[in-house]
């Protein structure tokens, strides 16, 4: 009886070290929140009644529908206005590992094109937002119809203000002929967000 007893005792611990083992091998799970440009009354560029707002809002939903190993949070899920404060607000009460700003970009001169990407000017998340910056811009790089422009660093709110590594993404100009094309194309913004989703996956 005490031989059985013993034995017992001694499986009872081996499967608690076992159950403990496989809790702190479990994966970390990364929090990105996709920051929605403009919304609402707030059309943000607009060309032929094509609005950023609009062609940001698919990229996300094309992204999120994509996505099945990073938690993902919107600064907004429909169409409506939401101060940058409140953006800024929510982004640090999360404490996310990544803030990706999405946007549209336009410009007088129509011969500019492509992919631009912007981070904080110098904060302690600076350096992890230039290199996360490099590899999303390498890994969006992929796709053959877009060009990648070199990454800038700018004042702007969100990057300032935000308590995580964040990377502002001008997507392309929709005052150029061939990122028109691709913006509001359906295929190309799959392809676009299965890019983004890819990369945020493999964030660590």
């Amino acid at each position: 009886m005490k031989k059985i007893v013993y034995l017992l005792l001694i499986s009872l611990v081996i499967v608690s070290f076992g159950f403990e083992k496989s809790t702190d091998s479990a994966p970390k799970k990364i929090n990105v929140v996709i920051d929605l440009g403009h919304g609402g009354t707030d059309f943000g560029a607009t060309i032929k009644n094509i609005h950023e707002k609009n062609i940001v809002a698919q990229i996300a939903k094309k992204i999120k529908s994509t996505n099945k190993d990073v938690q993902l949070y919107f600064t907004r899920t429909e169409d409506q206005f939401v101060s940058l404060q409140h953006r800024v607000n929510f982004i640090n009460e999360l404490k996310p590992d990544l803030v990706l700003s999405i946007h549209v970009n336009a410009n007088l001169e129509k011969d500019n094109s492509g992919l631009d990407f912007y981070i904080a000017e110098r904060n302690e998340y600076s350096e992890k937002s230039n290199k996360i910056a490099q590899e999303l811009s390498s890994k969006l790089s992929e796709n053959d119809f877009i060009k990648i422009n070199e990454l800038k660093t700018a004042p702007y709110f969100i990057l300032k203000n935000t308590n995580a590594p964040a990377i502002l993404l001008e997507l392309g100009y929709l005052t150029n002929e061939n990122d028109f094309k691709y913006l509001t194309d359906s295929n190309s913004q799959d392809k676009i967000a299965n890019s983004i989703s890819e990369f945020i996956s493999k964030l660590q």
